[in-house]
């Protein structure tokens, strides 16, 4: 964290500009946002005793997912990107 800290960010800063880069990139991705939180909630609700139950799980959760979930990550998009651009590529909730 230290080198990513000291090294990498102002490098980028340097590079793009403070404004013009997203530090935060995994609240614009709505695997990391969102779909994530809703496998784990199901796929791991109960411990699993080996890797393949929790790949099998994992596997039922995402097919499980359904077009209504989908829709309101997607519709939720526009909101994140502005919080993204008010926060100034920060971290934002």
């Amino acid at each position: 964290m230290d080198m990513l800290e000291e090294d990498l960010i102002p490098w980028a800063n340097d590079l793009f500009g403070e404004e013009q880069w997203c530090f935060q990139q995994d609240d614009l991705n709505p695997l990391d946002y969102s779909i994530w939180s809703i496998l784990e909630a199901k796929a791991c609700a109960k411990p699993h005793k080996t890797i393949e139950s929790l790949k099998r799980a994992l596997i039922k959760a995402w097919n499980e997912i359904t077009l209504e979930q989908l829709a309101s990550i997607i519709d939720n998009f526009p909101k994140r990107l502005k919080a993204c651009v008010e926060a100034k590529g920060g971290h934002f909730e």
